[in-house]
């Protein structure tokens, strides 16, 4: 496989550890990227099959090498995590569930790299921002979207506490030229906040902005609510995620699937009076693994990486 250009997966030893890889066992990954996580998988035994997803097209190259490489025990779908279930379920693919499912939340860092997807404020490129096959993208939202609308995504996306003076100053620019570019929007950024606090509101709106397009909250959702039908009993479910935005969605979900919910019962005796709702998960590490001080000097992306493991009942 080519190797130039590797990209690093974040927290590698952890999920494989928290996967709990065995003979004979099915897996999926539901980010594939250049498929670093998926390698490992695959290279743990040579029986152990994995199935991939990743919504954009561009990781098709590296798909056809690990299909040169591990024949049949390797699927894939160009397609978004959070249609996992209905894939599983046209192509009749594990009816009895999968033993492992792995997620790695957010843009990649080949998507980053490339100055051509417009993910990247260090490259002035064509807005764009789409992972996939979306309906809009970057250029479509600051363009078209009303000033309280751009707000709104900048604050609650982004965590901007300036939203409001940002949406103006692109709202009154567009009106002289459409903005199309990531230097243009910099620009916009650092003329309404100042040069100084700009580099903390820059990457806040490109986060704010990217979050919105690909939907990623939404699909965050589709996906861990679908688990407790993709895996089996046992089945891990591993997510690295990266913002406190991501990090909450994945706290909730496993609060609410591995504590019981009371509700007042007027069949039971007085003090015994609380139905326990059947529980989905069960907690494997209490707390989110963080990566080590080595990885975060070899892998900088790791920096503010999160690590949750819970296990399918």
């Amino acid at each position: 496989m080519n190797d130039k250009n590797p990209h690093i997966p974040v927290m590698l030893n952890e999920v494989l550890e928290n996967l709990r890889l065995k003979d004979f066992a099915t897996y999926i990954d539901g980010t594939f990227g250049n498929g670093g996580y998926s390698k490992a998988i695959l290279d743990s035994a040579d029986n152990v099959k994995l199935i991939a997803f990743d919504r954009d097209k561009n990781v098709l190259p590296r798909v056809e090498e690990f299909k040169r490489l591990y024949g049949e025990r390797f699927i894939f779908f160009n397609e978004k995590f959070s249609n996992v279930l209905p894939v599983l379920e046209e192509n009749n693919l594990v009816a009895q569930g999968v033993d492992g499912l792995v997620l790695d939340i957010g843009v990649s860092s080949m998507q980053i790299d490339n100055a051509d997807r417009g993910f990247s404020f260090r490259f002035d490129s064509e807005l764009s921002m789409a992972m996939g096959k979306n309906d809009i993208d970057a250029k479509d939202v600051v363009n078209n979207y009303d000033e309280k609308t751009l707000s709104d995504i900048f604050f609650v996306y982004g965590e901007e506490h300036k939203s409001k003076i940002i949406a103006k100053k692109i709202v009154r620019t567009r009106t002289e030229k459409p903005i199309e570019t990531t230097g243009q929007l910099v620009n916009i950024i650092k003329d309404s906040v100042g040069e100084f606090y700009a580099t903390k509101a820059v990457p806040r709106i490109f986060q704010a902005i990217r979050i919105y397009v690909n939907n990623e909250l939404g699909e965050l959702s589709k996906i861990l609510e679908d688990s407790e039908k993709i895996l089996c009993h046992g089945g891990r479910l591993v997510v690295v995620d990266f913002h406190s935005l991501e990090d909450r969605i994945v706290k909730r979900f496993i609060q609410n699937k591995t504590k019981s919910k009371e509700e007042n019962s007027r069949y039971l005796p007085c003090n015994k009076n609380r139905f326990y709702e059947k529980l989905s998960f069960k907690v494997v590490q209490k707390n989110a693994i963080l990566p080590t001080e080595d990885e975060v000097k070899m892998n900088p992306r790791s920096r503010s990486a999160k690590l949750r493991v819970v296990e399918k009942l």
